[in-house]
């Protein structure tokens, strides 16, 4: 018989945020069962944004090797061991499992069962044959997995996406790439920093979602380096490679016709969707449709007793938006404090080289709301730390008001994802511009890209006549 559980929280999903949830609940005392039905710590941690970091920092390194002698150091190009590779993700994936695994949270008091969890009615989840659970308030953080396009010849050709592309133990010799965002293009240039020949396939614009201005910095930094990017161009078939010669074949759609591009490997890096099907959602009286589980402004879905976070509610596809939501509902669910979801602050890093990192509104967004806007820029070659280390290529752009509220920052460049926590910080607490043109920075830093461009709104003020005749009647006073 399965075993009946009466918990005041059940958790379905052990990804980054429902272990979140899971700990704090936790550590509040609160009895709390956490449902996983594949590898405890998600996507996050087995297939994307580690294995993928750690991938990217491969890559990196091959770089600094093959850069040497632009410091005097003469290296030549770097020998790949992808197999030593492959080993080094997997190690850091390794690394970090303990703190996401069962052991752990047991030991922290969260009954963990391995299975899935499906809704029977709106007040249970069962896991078949193990157990019951009718808990006061459920959290679903299924997270999301990779979308699959409807290509045709994509079903019968072999393709790799998120999930698999970190079990390659040889380095593939040609790598296409059917996607232009932050997956695609990350992995993309890791790929060509550890030699092979990579082409990106995107039928719209690559970081189409980013300021184009500096979305340009970075795609230019990526063709520089070897990648192919062929933006604009649809793809309308595959063939699987013994119906092409031994290649796997993309057929795209150009302006100039149709063209054929071959590669050894197929990555598939089109999106996400999030992982609602299996759950019994109907059954439970919650509402969802392709883009994720319908939720408020609270984050509860039409089922009162249930919340949904992260991926699984839609909306924007980042760990630390699933931790952020983690820690609202523990607010509320917990300690009944009403709480409403503000993504204004919440920033997106694309990890190329040059990063790219974006927080609150973009030029773009601004001028479409109607707001009447400052733009303030610098660039990094401007910066004497950016200089010394040969890192000069990006620069950061601040949207203001009028009034001088800052309303979003886009830094492209060296350690972007870094620098970009101080804007979020300043949206957050609706600082102004000057807060930063105030600010002390150390010496030589990277950091005094953005009091500079702070710093910029107030220069402008120098070649005003009334200002300077204010100066002038100030200095006849003595």
């Amino acid at each position: 018989m399965p075993e009946a559980l009466r918990p005041d929280l059940c958790v379905i999903g052990g990804g980054s945020g429902g272990l979140s949830v899971a700990a704090a609940a936790a550590a509040f005392g609160v009895p709390v069962v956490l449902l996983e039905r594949a590898r405890m710590g998600g996507d996050c941690l087995n297939y994307g944004c580690v294995p993928s970091k750690a991938l990217i920092a491969a890559g990196k390194h091959a770089r600094w090797v093959a850069d040497g002698a632009r410091f005097g150091i003469e290296a030549g190009p770097a020998a790949i061991d992808f197999a030593a590779v492959h080993a080094h993700v997997h190690g850091v994936i390794a690394s970090i499992a303990p703190t996401d695994s069962v052991a752990r949270f047991t030991g922290l008091g969260v009954r963990v069962i391995e299975g899935q969890g499906r809704f029977a009615d709106a007040g249970t989840v069962v896991v078949d044959g193990v157990a019951e659970i009718k808990a006061r308030r459920f959290v679903i953080a299924t997270g999301s997995g990779p979308a699959i396009p409807p290509i045709p010849g994509l079903a019968e050709t072999p393709y790799l996406t998120n999930e698999t592309v970190f079990d390659l133990t040889e380095r593939p010799e040609r790598l296409v790439v059917i996607g232009g965002g932050a997956i695609g293009l990350e992995l993309g240039q890791a790929f060509r920093r550890l030699r092979t020949e990579v082409t990106v396939i995107e039928a719209a614009a690559p970081l189409g979602r980013d300021d184009p201005e500096c979305a340009d910095v970075v795609l230019e930094a990526l063709r520089r380096e070897g990648m192919t990017i062929r933006a604009g161009q649809e793809v309308v078939a595959v063939r699987p490679p013994e119906a092409a010669g031994g290649d796997i074949a993309v057929r795209v759609k150009t302006e100039q016709g149709e063209e054929t591009v071959f590669g050894t490997h197929l990555l598939i890096a089109v999106g996400r969707k999030p992982n609602v099907d299996d759950l019994g959602l109907d059954a439970a009286g919650i509402a969802y449709g392709r883009g994720g589980i319908s939720v408020d402004r609270g984050l509860r879905t039409t089922n009162r007793r249930v919340y949904a976070i992260g991926d699984a509610a839609g909306g924007r596809q980042f760990t630390h938006v699933a931790n952020y939501h983690a820690g609202l509902v523990i607010r509320n669910a917990l300690f009944r404090l009403p709480v409403r979801v503000d993504d204004r602050a919440i920033p997106s890093v694309t990890f190329t080289d040059p990063e790219l990192a974006q927080v609150g509104l973009t030029e773009a967004e601004a001028r479409r709301q109607g707001r009447k806007i400052t733009v303030l820029r610098w660039p990094y070659h401007e910066n004497d730390r950016a200089q010394a280390e040969r890192r000069t290529h990006g620069h950061i752009k601040v949207i203001a008001s009028q009034r001088g509220r800052i309303l979003g920052a886009t830094i492209v460049g060296a350690h972007a994802g870094e620098l970009i926590a101080t804007w979020a910080l300043a949206i957050k607490q609706n600082l102004t511009v000057r807060a930063f043109a105030e600010l002390t920075v150390a010496y030589p830093t990277f950091a005094e890209i953005g009091k500079r461009a702070a710093v910029g709104a107030y220069t402008r003020s120098l070649t005003n006549p009334l200002v300077r005749r204010i100066i002038g009647l100030l200095r006849r006073l003595g």
